[in-house]
């Protein structure tokens, strides 16, 4: 009992110091404070004080050392995962695959912490925050030019959202930019789909994004590079492309412009 009743004290120490260097703004002595409560709460086995200090910790780390924040947060997830709580721990595993894209620039390891979080949340029935992650899963991997792995996803989801009253309006944006993924492949696989999408969901066929990559697909068959520079502007000056879209569309319109200098 009087070695608990030590461990206890120490944790309540660490956790005031760690809350001191807080607001002192000094992150790094914070997070170690917070670690150490942690440990000691294992030691202890109270498993849910330790991963909440842990996380404590992470979010200290996050203001001075990612690396660490990273692998605070890991600390926690492996102690939510044992417990069962996997929507918990999806929740963390964004918090790591944020850290990855915005302060330390990994995009691939950003990719599988999205995918971890998916994951879970499948597995708890959370199929719409499931779904964010993917699309941001999506949105790297046609960066990466892995397409066939977004166009899966961007298919998956817009079928997902076009049985969906709340989401169906959604869905056309998913198909666009599978179609425009498919586009930066193979023209013909973009043609057949796109006939494909509008069998399947026949008010993208009205979609002025739909539209818009049938008139890419004749400029492109056509090697016409104006007409597809023209196609891109009047959308543009109605509706916005996004820096994505934007991305796709000069991928496949330097196609066009290298085809055109290999015929001269």
């Amino acid at each position: 009992i009087g070695s608990s009743r030590k461990y206890e004290e120490a944790c309540d120490i660490y956790v005031r110091a760690a809350n001191m260097f807080k607001m002192a703004k000094n992150w790094s002595a914070a997070g170690n404070a917070f670690s150490q409560a942690a440990h000691l709460h294992l030691q202890m086995d109270n498993k849910l004080d330790g991963a909440i200090n842990f996380l404590d910790a992470g979010n200290a780390f996050k203001k001075a050392d990612p690396q660490e924040a990273i692998n605070c947060l890991n600390q926690a997830i492996e102690i939510y995962t044992d417990m069962g709580r996997f929507t918990i721990a999806a929740k963390h595993h964004i918090s790591i695959a944020e850290i990855y894209e915005s302060e330390l620039l990994d995009v691939d390891k950003a990719i599988c912490h999205y995918e971890q979080a998916a994951d879970y949340y499948k597995g708890e029935e959370s199929k719409s925050a499931a779904n964010k992650c993917l699309l941001k899963v999506a949105t790297y991997t046609a960066q990466l030019e892995q397409y066939q792995k977004a166009i899966d996803i961007y298919e998956q989801i817009g079928t997902y959202a076009m049985d969906s009253v709340l989401l169906k309006y959604g869905a056309k944006d998913h198909f666009f930019k599978a179609a425009l993924c498919h586009f930066c492949v193979d023209m013909l696989n973009a043609r057949l789909s796109v006939q494909r999408y509008e069998d399947m969901f026949p008010a993208f066929s009205d979609a002025r994004e739909c539209k818009l990559v049938k008139k890419l697909l004749d400029a492109y068959e056509e090697q016409d590079v104006d007409a597809f520079t023209d196609a891109v502007k009047d959308f543009d000056s109605i509706s916005r492309l996004d820096q994505w879209n934007t991305t796709m569309l000069l991928r496949i319109k330097k196609q066009i412009q290298d085809d055109e200098s290999d015929l001269r």
